[in-house]
């Protein structure tokens, strides 16, 4: 998309997975949880609403689809999804696969502990799990 760049912090701590339509779909760097942040390829996006109608739908359809491939390959007790952007003000969505009993639960995820990475065919296998339930 013209114009799109993503935040610094977010290519940080993340790594690339796939382009969806609308999202850029990134692995989050914590092997505790299976984690995916969706960032619509739109520049200048804060807020939801800064997303055109047509693109707010296409992003909840993403956001189901990323939830359904994590319940898929995680067998998670629950899919938490949150847009928050306090520390990152570009617009993304956590979708976040939760077991009973994980290093946080039933807490939230977010500052519980310093993230844990992946090796690098740890995490290059879970991408591409990932892609052959999506």
């Amino acid at each position: 998309m013209q114009d799109f760049t993503l935040h610094p912090r977010l290519v940080a701590d993340t790594a690339f997975v796939t382009d969806w339509m609308l999202s850029r779909v990134l692995l989050m760097d914590d092997m505790r949880y299976p984690w995916v942040i969706l960032v619509p390829r739109r520049p200048h996006l804060v807020e939801l609403f800064d997303l055109t109608k047509p693109d707010r739908a296409l992003l909840v359809e993403e956001i189901a689809r990323a939830a359904q491939c994590l319940k898929t390959t995680s067998g998670a007790t629950k899919i938490n999804v949150g847009a928050l952007g306090n520390q990152v003000p570009q617009l993304h969505v956590h979708v976040v696969a939760r077991q009973d009993g994980d290093t946080a639960w039933p807490g939230p995820v977010w500052g519980h502990s310093p993230r844990v990475p992946y090796q690098a065919a740890a995490r290059n296998a879970w991408i591409a799990r990932f892609l052959n339930s999506s």
